[in-house]
């Protein structure tokens, strides 16, 4: 009889508290879905997750990393909510020869000239979702553009990746910390600017807050809102009727066509009883890479140039309505959507897909990474 199985040790950090926690709960319930549904296993081998909650705060992050890398002996990372969090460990964990699968946060420079091979992303690279965005308000002919975002690198990438495709820079860029809870400030500006159209990237609780006030201050229906990483399935059941005909740029909807992404929405409503959300959909698309290549390579993760070249393969039925493909910096090539908020059929507001500026795209920064 063959020996027990090795256990593989895997990794998960996200938010997981504060105002930003449902971000990283729903990306640690939809891995934790796929084990499940797989026995407690990826790729057929037997897994124990390590789960830590980085807390928005980068040294607390940089000590997590170092506890799971030598006190749990984790041979994978995944998770990571926050651009912020993950330049903070990005290089402390690839350094060490462990596989950082990311699960969303993109910074732009990991998807440039920091590249790594033990690095795979699951999602985008910062400025992609605000690139679609910046394609479809130049293709609207939108000539007066404010920009609202946070101040750090997220906010930073998302804002130049509009202005990319928007080709125009903006009459104005408002930048709010990143603990902002009141925008008054920011929205008596935009109407003394009144533009044909407003682009925002505000993550989480910052984008709830935002979108009531926005349509407390009467904006709502009078100004175009044009949004990334602002108007998903986590925030969007808080914001209630103030959503309604917001504009959201990404790479994927519950809508997606495709039986698999049918079947995952379908799995994720029954065990948690709300809609997914994209957090939710990278993470799942993480822990569904993660099993193909586990299973490629027998659970033989030691060998890292097999391991990165199972992965690179990327063998699984992606929810994204094609094959998920990496470009040399191992980021995706997708297509990015837009998208509006509605009301489904239960009353619900979600998705629905109404546009597809962008098709096989890769990141602006794959020239600027050595990896082939």
């Amino acid at each position: 009889p063959r020996a027990a199985q090795a256990e593989i040790r895997i990794g998960f950090m996200a938010e997981l508290s504060g105002p930003q926690g449902p971000l990283g709960q729903d990306q640690y319930d939809a891995l934790m879905m796929v084990i499940e549904r797989n026995g407690g296993k990826l790729g057929g081998q037997p897994v124990k997750v390590f789960r830590e909650d980085s807390q928005l705060k980068p040294p607390v992050a940089v000590q997590l990393a170092d506890k799971l890398i030598d006190k749990d002996k984790v041979q994978i990372i995944t998770g990571i909510t926050f651009s912020n969090v993950m330049m903070a460990v990005n290089k402390q964990i690839t350094d060490k020869k462990i596989f950082l699968i990311g699960s969303n946060s993109g910074p732009s420079p990991i998807a440039g000239a920091q590249c790594s091979p033990y690095f795979f992303s699951a999602s985008w690279e910062n400025g992609q979702q605000a690139e679609v965005m910046g394609r479809y308000a130049a293709d609207k002919g939108y000539k007066k553009i404010v920009t609202i975002a946070p101040n750090y690198q997220a906010g930073k990438d998302f804002v130049a990746g509009f202005n990319r495709q928007y080709g125009t820079k903006p009459v104005l860029e408002l930048w709010p910390a990143l603990n902002t809870q009141d925008f008054s400030a920011e929205l008596a500006q935009v109407q003394a600017m009144s533009p044909d159209a407003i682009f925002t990237f505000l993550p989480g609780g910052l984008g709830i807050n935002f979108i009531k006030q926005f349509s407390q201050a009467g904006l709502s229906g009078k100004i175009p809102l044009l949004t990334a990483s602002t108007t998903d399935g986590i925030g969007l059941p808080a914001m209630g009727d103030a959503a309604l005909g917001v504009l959201a740029g990404t790479f994927w909807g519950p809508d997606t066509k495709g039986e698999a992404n049918a079947t995952f929405v379908k799995a994720f409503e029954d065990k948690y009883k709300r809609i997914p959300s994209q957090y939710a959909a990278q993470s799942y698309e993480a822990a569904q890479l993660l099993d193909s290549a586990i299973r490629k390579v027998d659970g033989k993760i030691e060998d890292h140039e097999a391991f990165r070249k199972a992965l690179q393969a990327a063998d699984f039925d992606s929810i994204r309505g094609k094959k998920l493909r990496f470009s040399n910096n191992q980021f995706p090539i997708q297509d990015l959507h837009v998208f509006e908020v509605v009301k489904d059929d239960k009353g619900r507001n979600t998705l629905k897909t109404i546009a597809t500026p962008m098709v096989d795209a890769r990141d602006a920064f794959h020239e600027q990474c050595p990896l082939k």
